[in-house]
Parts: structure tokens; C-alpha cells; sequence
């Protein structure tokens, strides 16, 4: 067989010819193809052996800095780069790997950067792809955190584009409820929507509405549902009737919860641990993308905690909407106002960058542990029924999450009949982006959203 080798440092493409954006490598092609499917989804003869530095520069240039568009357009892009034109690894073992890291938590796309950046160079060459991929929205969440700091609290006109950003972003989390739930509730087997997976979604909205734990919710369906996909349908009945009967007694022996009931309280002040562990526990829960994060980071700042105004944790949605990184980078600037609210500036760069790592590591952590590993853990039936009934009941969260950012977008804290008189233009907004979200499904839809929004909001609240 012949054997072909590139220019020293140039990833494998169909042709030969050196490509700008990319950083060099060498790769020999001398190995069989593989005539099984079993030798084609463990294949990495067309994987570069890249050094750490330009693995990063690699993975740095060609998705950090252009990972517009959320996680649709981030792992459309990987998709297209690896698979289609270098060819690291072939489609079907892609769709495979791809599988495991939609059931896990954490943002897909970076983990998929760290999956090739172990295949070049390693556990450690996982570790840089990760960064490199999250390094520019962190740098640029970082700055806008800052400049937030400066003039969001006080200038007219900035207020008045936030203010007008915040139905927008309502929307925008409604319409993620709704794309999430479209493979949330399709049952892997069937291919077809399961009734005990929205009934799971339905109650624990439900649930979350009655101000129950959101981590009782999400763990209970997930046992509800282990036992629905066996069909043990006495002790799943049993189990369903005895939460409500549950709930009954509760009210009546210690009266209706508050909406502090949906907090665990890890973070009640932001100091540096504790911003630490909700990035941890916020990552640890993000079933199903940055959007299963926010209700739970919302119930410990916002109503908890009390250090982050609920327009202000809106305006940190809105702004992680349109930076080139992973939603979850939305924490950053959670950090960066704790971290200012509990010790100046310094504190809140040290917040900023405390609770990003706490997000971002347990995905780290799952992807760099071994997809092997990963992919036995998902596919054991115990295992794998849990989580699909985990991430059916994520919908109903974010669902009811997003009619309260709506509610507090829309209305806000009318203090005044001028503030009242806001809330038409603010529900006309939130009508208006909704309906060009259903429209147009270009992954720059929500980034020219914002842009106009930000925009309308000088004619409209100033």
C-alpha cells in the first residue's frame, strides 16, 4: 500500500495543500483500512499526532473563536472540520460518541473538543482542547462582566438595551424548553414520544411550580421512570401517588413551601468556595445543555442567596447568548458579580474564574475518565433508564423557569406608572421574538435578536 505523508504540521484533508487556519502535523497512512465495524469505530489511523501548543492553537482558532450560534451551529462546525473534511474519525463512529455526551452533562461541544483532543495527544491533549475551546468566551464574558460593572447599573441608555433584551431572552429559553424536549421525551428505543417521559416533564413543572426541590424532582422521575421502562407499573404508581401524598402532609404539618424550598442554600454568600460548588453542582446538573443549569443557579443567587437581582442574572443570559462559547459560560459573569458584591474588584475577577472551572469540570472530568468508560456507564439499562427519565424531567424545569423570567421580564417591579406602562412594549417583545425564533432557524437568528433588541431599547425605554 502506498504510503502518503502531508507537509510537516498540516492536518490530513482530502487534498494536500497547506491551510492557513490550521497548525502543522505530520501523519503516515500505511495502516489497513478497516474492514469491520467493530475496527471502525476504534480507528485513529487518521488521527494527527499534534504537540500540546499547536493542538491548542488548532482547536483555539478554528472553534473557540467561531463559536457562534450556540451548541447547534459549535458541534455542526466540529462535525464538519473533523469529520467531513479531515476525516479524524468516520461518521458513524462520530454519531456514536456524540450519543454519549448528549446523555451526560456538560456542554457537547466542548466535550467533544476534549474527545479529539484525546485522540491527538492524550488525557492532557483533552485538557488543552477543552481550554482552547472555552478560552475566548471566557476572556469575552470576563470583559463583559466588567464593562457591566462600570455602566450597567446606573447608565440610562445601557439599562434601557437590557431592558429590552430581557422578554427576548424569556423567548429564547422558552423556545430551548421546547427544542430540548424534542429528543428529551423520544424514547432511544421506539424512536417515538413516551408518554411516561412527558408525564415525567409535566410533573415535575408541576412540581417545581408547587416549590419542591429541584433535585427531588429530577431524581425522583428518574427512579419513576427506571420502573415504567420495566413495567413495574404497581410500584411506579405507588411511588407517584405517595409524592403528592407526601407533599400533603408536608403542608399541612410545616404550611406551603417558599420559594427558598427550591434552593439546596450552597451558596448563600458568594464568597470563593461557595461560588466553587455551585459551578460544580450547576455543571453536575446541566443534563441536556447550559439551559437545565439555569433554573438551579437562578434558585441559589437570585432567591437563596439574594446577592444577584433577578434582571441582572436575565442580562447575563442575554449576553452569553451572543459570545462565541458554550451557554454555561453565563456563569462567569454570575461570578464576577458575586465576587463583586462580596469583596471588590479583585474578588470579582477571582469569582469569575472560581466558579467557571467548578462548571466546566465535571465534563472535564467525564470526558477525560475515558470514552470507553462513558460508554459502558450509559449503556447499562439501570444506568441509561435514569437518565432518560432525569433528562425528560429537565424539560419541565426549564419550562416553568422560563414563564418566570418572562413574568419578571415582562412586569418586572412597577414602582411607578411609567415602569407599569413598560410592560406592553416588553410583551410585545417577547411575542415578536418568539415568533422570528419559530421562523427562522438560522443559527445567527438569536445573535441578530439580541442586536435589534438591544437597539429597540433605545426607542423604547429610554
Amino acid at each position: 500500500m502506498a504510503t502518503s505523508t502531508t507537509t510537516e504540521g498540516t492536518p490530513p484533508t482530502q487534498s494536500h495543500e497547506k491551510e492557513n487556519s490550521s497548525p502543522e502535523v505530520t501523519l503516515e497512512r500505511d495502516v489497513p483500512t478497516p474492514t469491520t465495524i467493530s475496527d471502525e469505530l476504534e480507528d485513529n489511523s487518521r488521527v494527527p499526532r499534534l504537540s500540546l501548543l499547536k493542538l491548542f492553537w488548532f482547536f483555539f482558532y478554528n472553534f473557540g473563536l467561531f463559536a457562534w450560534g450556540g451548541p447547534v451551529a459549535q458541534i455542526a462546525l466540529i462535525k464538519e472540520r473533523l469529520v467531513i473534511q479531515d476525516q479524524w474519525i468516520t461518521l458513524s463512529r462520530f454519531q456514536r460518541v456524540f450519543s454519549v455526551y448528549q446523555i451526560l452533562p456538560g456542554p457537547e461541544a466542548a466535550e467533544l473538543c476534549m474527545f479529539f483532543g484525546c485522540l491527538s495527544a492524550g488525557r492532557i491533549g483533552g485538557i488543552v482542547a477543552g481550554l482552547a475551546f472555552m478560552l475566548p468566551g471566557f476572556v469575552l464574558m470576563l470583559l463583559a462582566s466588567y464593562l457591566y460593572s462600570l455602566a450597567g447599573f446606573t447608565n440610562v441608555y445601557f439599562n434601557a438595551s437590557f431592558r429590552a433584551l430581557q422578554p427576548i431572552v424569556a423567548a429564547m429559553i422558552l423556545k430551548a424548553a421546547h427544542k430540548i424536549a424534542d429528543h428529551s421525551v423520544i424514547n432511544h428505543n421506539t424512536k417515538k414520544m413516551d408518554v411516561f417521559l412527558i408525564i415525567a416533564a409535566l410533573c415535575t413543572a408541576i412540581n417545581t411550580a408547587l416549590r419542591i426541590n429541584i433535585f427531588i424532582s429530577l431524581a425522583f422521575y428518574g427512579i419513576w421512570y427506571s420502573l415504567t421502562a420495566r413495567r413495574l407499573w404497581i410500584p411506579a404508581g405507588i411511588l407517584w401517588v405517595l409524592q403528592y401524598v407526601g407533599f400533603a402532609l408536608y403542608v399541612v404539618f410545616r404550611g406551603f413551601p417558599s420559594p427558598l424550598a427550591l434552593a439546596l442554600g450552597i451558596a448563600q454568600t458568594p464568597s470563593l468556595i461557595n461560588l466553587f460548588v455551585l459551578g460544580l453542582v450547576a455543571g453536575s446538573l446541566s443534563f441536556g445543555g447550559a439551559y437545565t443549569a439555569i433554573p438551579f443557579i437562578q434558585v441559589e443567587a437570585v432567591l437563596k442567596g439574594g446577592w444577584l437581582p433577578q434582571s441582572v442574572f436575565i442580562d447575563c443570559i442575554a449576553i452569553g447568548n451572543v459570545l462565541p462559547a458554550p451557554l454555561v459560560i453565563f456563569a462567569t459573569f454570575v461570578g464576577f458579580q458575586g465576587g463583586l458584591h462580596d469583596g471588590g474588584l479583585g474578588a470579582a475577577f477571582a469569582g469569575a474564574t472560581i466558579i467557571t472551572l467548578g462548571m466546566f469540570f465535571p465534563c472535564f472530568l467525564f470526558t477525560i475518565a475515558g470514552h470507553s468508560l462513558l460508554e459502558k456507564l450509559v449503556r447499562n439499562k439501570l444506568l441509561s433508564t435514569f437518565f432518560d427519565g432525569l433528562c425528560g424531567s429537565v424539560v419541565g424545569v426549564i419550562a416553568i423557569i422560563a414563564v418566570q423570567i418572562l413574568d419578571s421580564s415582562v412586569h418586572g417591579e412597577a414602582k411607578t406608572l411609567e415602569q407599569a406602562a413598560n410592560s406592553g412594549p416588553a410583551a410585545v417583545l417577547y411575542i415578536v421574538a418568539l415568533a422570528v425564533l419559530y421562523k427562522f432557524t438560522n443559527k445567527y437568528t438569536p445573535l441578530l435578536l439580541l442586536a435589534g433588541g438591544a437597539i429597540a431599547g433605545q426607542f423604547l425605554f429610554v
